[in-house]
């Protein structure tokens, strides 16, 4: 046999001379089949390196007991907790995760998409890419009656299940806690605004301001993908201006990164000159000088919750009524990079 055919249960069949109905019964254990015949099939399966085709019995099932998950980029420590906690949750009670990333393209976040139904999942849990604005292939999921549970980066209009953090608290406690430092001049390095979560942080960052009778000037609010390039070219925008900031809220802790490379090349005293926060608490933000002062989003009980969630769809015999919007409380980690003493 070509070592290029994969095998199929026709094949042992062939050399048993038995029906490929007896061989299917005999690999799934089927008591009607004596237990010299499954010794013989399993035996001759081995030696053929037979690999069940999963999707034809997903099929005929109608359950294949994976699950998939999608998120913006998988070389972020929240992503990589959430992805951990949810395939932890989910492997207790028989299931497996397939993993994808948009890198925060549409286009390719779509491709998952039809990939992991062509795969016949039982779920999707996702964070959407930074690029998303259609929901058309959230839709098409819904549709199909798969469950769907968001995480992170989701939208409102969807009405699906939703785990996260509270983004509008989270801007209001930077703002606070920077205020308490003595910074007077705060700007915001923050995400897409049509992404819900950042726009929350906007929000956030803007009511804070007004609570605080703070300058509001749209040099000190820019929006951007947060990467680490990003994160230098905005703050190197930011000290271009006339009258700089003495404090720069990040909406993430990447752009935070190069902020701070920025600042740290120029020789610019942190936070003595400029204060600086980011997001996400990433584990380096601990490791940098200064150490940065982030918000902990919580991953592990994120992933956790998420899991859950799929969990108790799959245990209802009818379709759930009640969505579960989980928002967790924010925290803020105070490190070096804001912290004045005062």
């Amino acid at each position: 046999m070509s070592n290029n055919k994969k095998t199929t249960i026709k094949d042992i069949a062939s050399v048993l001379n038995i029906s490929p109905a007896a061989v299917s019964k005999a690999l799934h254990d089927d008591s009607r089949i004596s237990d010299k015949t499954k010794e013989a099939v399993k035996k001759v399966a081995k030696d053929l390196n037979y690999q069940p085709n999963h999707l034809a019995s997903a099929l005929r099932k109608g359950k294949s007991n994976l699950v998939g998950v999608i998120v913006p980029r998988t070389n972020s420590n929240f992503f990589s907790s959430v992805i951990q906690n949810i395939e932890e949750e989910l492997n207790k009670k028989g299931y497996n995760i397939i993993i994808t990333q948009s890198n925060e393209s549409y286009k390719k976040e779509c491709s998952n998409i039809d990939t992991l139904l062509f795969t016949q999942v039982d779920g999707i849990i996702a964070s959407m890419a930074n690029e998303t604005v259609d929901l058309e292939y959230y839709e098409k999921i819904k549709s199909k009656g798969i469950p769907l549970i968001l995480f992170d980066r989701g939208e409102n209009d969807l009405n699906v299940d939703y785990i996260g953090i509270n983004d509008y608290d989270s801007s209001q406690l930077i703002v606070d806690h920077l205020v308490q430092q003595g910074c007077k001049r705060i700007a915001h390095i923050g995400g897409y605004k049509h992404t819900r979560i950042f726009n929350n942080r906007i929000r956030g960052y803007i009511d804070a301001l007004k609570k605080h009778k703070l300058p509001l000037e749209e040099a000190l609010l820019i929006e951007s993908s947060l990467t680490t390039e990003d994160g230098r070219d905005k703050m190197t925008q930011l000290l271009a201006l006339k009258n700089k900031p003495d404090a720069v809220y990040i909406a993430g802790d990447y752009a935070a990164l190069g902020a701070l490379q920025v600042l740290n090349e120029l020789g610019i005293k942190i936070p003595e000159e400029i204060a600086l926060v980011g997001f996400g608490n990433e584990p380096f933000t601990a490791m940098v000088t200064p150490t940065i002062t982030s918000i902990n989003q919580h991953s592990a009980k994120i992933g956790k919750l998420a899991a859950k969630t799929f969990l108790e769809h799959v245990k209802k015999t009818v379709v759930k009524q009640q969505l579960n919007k989980i928002i967790l409380d924010a925290e803020l980690i105070v490190r070096d990079s804001s912290n004045r003493g005062v």
